[in-house]
């Protein structure tokens, strides 16, 4: 068996843990060859937490001092949500944590993880330099770089980067300058010179000039659904199509109950009522489906083998 690449991937959390914080650490636990990494300044025990998620204690101060002797500039960190720009950054603000991986990545922890290496396969972090979640632009909920120089300092390509960080304003520098909906409609962010040089426009750029590779496709779920429902390690939609994670982002917001439902299951739907609220047919159906695969594995296993 090959050895796999290492993958980290890193976000800052300041504050208590919101609701849904235990369905992200669930599926933390089935990504075991993948270190989830949260910097924050909650020394709450995160419970049922799995040995790849890693805890770093830092104030947002301490995040500030770091920043701003690294990049040999005074930053503007006002708010938590601030640090969302400084996302490109990570792995050369923290070598001492980021270092050691063959790929580094940013996250958030308002997301549900799939089955990560189905979708990172050897092959596509093999063949490219940056791994994205969505075909359009570069999201911060997820993207994954390949742990060298050039990379690492990506960010300083930007004419903007020093201006974005000294600015106490979100830029989304870590994304696309928010010209969301006008590359959703197929538009080259090249063609806007006049906004802040995001990671969209530097990875675009660099892709043309030849200096490095980026692998853009969308393979998240996002929005409200009842149809999309996290079972055994999967993220699976209208139980046909496989997502690498569900984008909580709408989710958390419009969903009615707040709250989490201990033990975490192993199957729950993210309904609007509240996650596995009004659910219990299609929770049903899964345990028979699932029982019934077992079933026929079990058969096959059981069956004569005949000589050729």
């Amino acid at each position: 068996m090959k050895d796999l690449p290492s993958i980290a991937i890193m976000t800052c959390w300041y504050g208590d843990y919101p609701w849904y914080f235990p369905y992200f650490v669930k599926s933390c636990k089935y990504n075991p060859s993948i270190d989830f990494i949260i910097v924050t300044d909650n020394t709450n025990v995160i419970p049922e937490k799995p040995d790849n998620i890693k805890v770093v204690y830092k104030t947002l101060e301490d995040f500030k001092i770091n920043a701003s002797q690294k990049l040999g500039f005074e930053v503007a960190i006002n708010k938590p949500y601030k640090l969302c720009d400084f996302k490109p950054a990570y792995r050369f603000l923290f070598p001492e944590i980021l270092g050691s991986y063959d790929f580094w990545g940013h996250g958030d922890i308002d997301m549900v993880y799939g089955d990560i290496r189905g979708f990172m396969t050897n092959e596509l972090l093999a063949d490219f330099d940056i791994l994205n979640s969505r075909v359009d632009f570069i999201t911060g909920t997820f993207c994954l770089y390949r742990n060298i120089e050039k990379l690492n300092t990506l960010f300083m390509q930007s004419r903007d980067y020093k201006h974005v960080f000294t600015n106490e304003e979100y830029f989304s520098f870590d994304e696309c300058s928010f010209l969301f909906n006008d590359l959703a409609l197929g538009n080259s962010i090249l063609d806007y010179p006049d906004s802040i040089q995001s990671m969209t426009y530097l990875a675009v750029k660099g892709e043309l000039e030849g200096n490095f590779k980026v692998f853009f496709d969308h393979i998240i779920a996002q929005g409200v659904s009842d149809e999309i429902k996290w079972q055994n390690g999967l993220i699976l939609f209208k139980n046909q199509f496989e997502c690498m994670f569900y984008d909580m982002i709408e989710y958390k917001v419009k969903c009615e109950n707040k709250k989490a439902v201990y033990p975490i299951p192993d199957v729950f739907y993210f309904n609007i009522k509240g996650i596995n609220k009004n659910s219990f047919f299609k929770l049903l159906y899964s345990k028979i489906l699932d029982n019934w695969e077992k079933l026929k594995d079990f058969i096959q296993k059981k069956e004569p083998q005949t000589a050729e």
